[in-house]
């Protein structure tokens, strides 16, 4: 599992021209799930991005997690993260769990999210999005469960 997670001001996601979910300042995350992932890690990898530290205090330093802000998540899933590229110009996506596998992993790790107490927009698996954010910072970080 591939989590591209991005500090916003604000992010939003659209399906055919429509806003389907958008979140405040917060966090937008791109998520990936491979085929030997499972529910278990989807529930550990979304505690450690509530709880990942990448917001400032008040001496600038990151030192707060989504919690502590009361902030807000975005989750998108993305099966592009598990891109094989080692060999030759087009990416492979072997690696990456087929849908039916990965939807209910996706589902698990957003609702993991919400028990913690977030507010969870989602976009709509395995639809052709376009993802909208202004990234603070820039803050990215790439997690891999």
């Amino acid at each position: 599992m591939r989590a591209v997670v991005q500090r916003v001001s604000e992010a939003s996601v659209s399906v055919d021209g429509e806003v389907v979910a958008s979140c405040g300042r917060g966090l937008a995350i791109l998520l990936g799930v491979a085929s030997d992932d499972d529910g278990v890690a989807a529930e550990r990898l979304a505690g450690k991005i509530a709880r990942l530290r990448v917001f400032e205090n008040e001496e600038g330093r990151f030192d707060l997690s989504l919690l502590d802000v009361r902030g807000e998540a975005l989750a998108v899933s993305q099966f592009t993260l598990i891109a094989d590229t080692r060999k030759g110009n087009r990416p492979s996506f072997a690696g990456a769990a087929r849908p039916e596998v990965a939807e209910p992993i996706y589902e698990r790790f957003c609702d993991a999210l919400e028990r913690e107490g977030l507010r969870v927009g989602r976009g709509v698996f395995g639809a052709r999005m376009e993802v909208s954010l202004v990234n603070d910072g820039p803050v990215t970080i790439v997690l891999d469960a």
